[in-house]
């Protein structure tokens, strides 16, 4: 497969989406320049306003992305800016966002990323490294590690290039710092786990209120480091930030008993916890035998699945797509080999954009192994699998 990048304007399409703008400004001026109204969470497809009447059968984007693949009042785009290689197996993507974005996200929270792949749109989410005011180039940006068995992120990570137009979604997540941030934190983070807590650090860097924090992460080995140069100034920069570095390779995994070393005081600071799983649950199981939970946020990049449906024919009902699959595939996954859109956002069971309703069968959820059969049910399509033939309503 292979990532599509924007091909090349015609020259003659600049003269005619000229003409176009021209039109569309006298027409429909005010309408367009309602379709740049930032979007929120309860409206996330922008107005169209007047304009798309005056320009039936075509609409507004017809002749806008002629002019700027970003100018879309039907959804929002981005286009890679640059990619930044970080280590080996990891990059960040700096993103210029197109109409629509506000740039008020908060830090640690994630987005959804679209890529046209031969002519599928395949959607994945990460985690906004960069601050959430404006910086002074408009842009975003996301951090991206190539896993063995992802092929999207081994092609965000090694081939995409700069100039590629991508579909957005909005910033979600509930692994966010606070406003105002507490005066004493912690963060455990391991590999690409460091990736949503960079966005927090940054936002306590620019603000110039770094509260006191303490950082223990581990990687493999110091070549594994994402964002290792910048962890480094940050520590020298500010007195109130401490860091622990871990190399997995050479010191063993982290382990949960050595923050009474580290962080003395770890009973009495708000702790934000991302990495592998076995990170995450020996940090489940520390706090809650400390009786401390609610002190522990924690932020999984992909649900616990632990239970297989038996498979089944699924067939999707408003796109006339169907298929066999086996009973550890979800909907989700199946639903986009077919280059279905399918809605979605965390892609873990938390969140439930991704719900929609059964139209008949059954259905298994692969965290607990419970069954939903019930006619015009919502199920989440991310963390579910087919027990026998499906029709889904999507």
């Amino acid at each position: 497969m292979k990532i599509k990048t924007p091909p090349d304007i015609p020259a003659k399409f600049f003269a005619v989406a000229a003409g176009a703008g021209v039109a569309l400004s006298i027409v429909g001026g005010t309408a367009i320049a309602r379709s740049r109204t930032r979007l929120s969470e309860e409206n996330q497809d922008p107005p169209k306003g007047l304009a798309a009447r005056f320009t039936t059968p075509l609409l507004p984007d017809d002749f806008l992305t002629l002019l700027n693949p970003l100018w879309s009042t039907r959804e929002l785009r981005g286009r890679v800016e640059k990619v930044v290689k970080e280590t080996d197996n990891a990059a960040t993507l700096i993103i210029r966002p197109g109409w629509g974005w506000s740039f008020n996200h908060k830090p640690g929270q994630y987005v959804g990323i679209g890529i046209d792949m031969d002519g599928k749109w395949l959607w994945r989410s990460y985690s906004l490294t960069t601050p959430s005011s404006r910086d002074s180039n408009g842009h975003i940006a996301i951090t991206v590690k190539a896993m063995p068995e992802g092929f999207l992120s081994k092609h965000l990570v090694e081939g995409l290039a700069p100039g590629t137009v991508l579909r957005l979604a909005l910033p979600k997540g509930e692994f966010v710092l606070p406003d105002p941030p507490p005066k004493k934190m912690l963060f455990v983070t391991g590999g690409s786990g460091i990736t949503p807590v960079m966005g927090m650090l940054r936002t306590l860097d620019r603000r110039g209120s770094m509260p006191d924090v303490v950082l223990a992460h581990s990687a493999p080995n110091e070549n594994e480091v994402i964002f290792s140069s910048e962890l480094k100034e940050l520590d020298g920069r500010h007195d109130s930030f401490r860091m622990h570095m871990q190399y997995t390779e050479t010191d063993g995994h982290f382990e949960m008993s050595q923050l009474d070393e580290i962080c003395p005081d770890w009973r009495k600071r708000q702790v934000w916890a991302c990495g592998p799983e076995p990170l995450l649950d020996a940090a489940e199981e520390f706090w809650e035998d400390a009786d401390l939970e609610d002190n522990l946020h924690l932020e999984r990049f992909a649900a616990k699945l632990s239970d297989q449906g038996e498979g089944g024919h699924i067939t999707f009902n408003k796109s006339g797509k169907e298929t066999d699959i086996d009973g550890a595939k979800t909907l989700m996954e199946a639903g986009e080999e077919l280059g279905i859109e399918m809605p979605y956002g965390c892609r873990m069971g938390i969140c439930h954009t991704c719900t929609v309703p059964l139209i008949s069968g059954t259905v298994r959820d692969l965290r607990n192994g419970t069954e939903y059969d019930q006619h015009d049910e919502k199920i989440q399509t991310c963390i579910t699998a087919a027990a026998g033939d499906v029709v889904i309503d999507v």
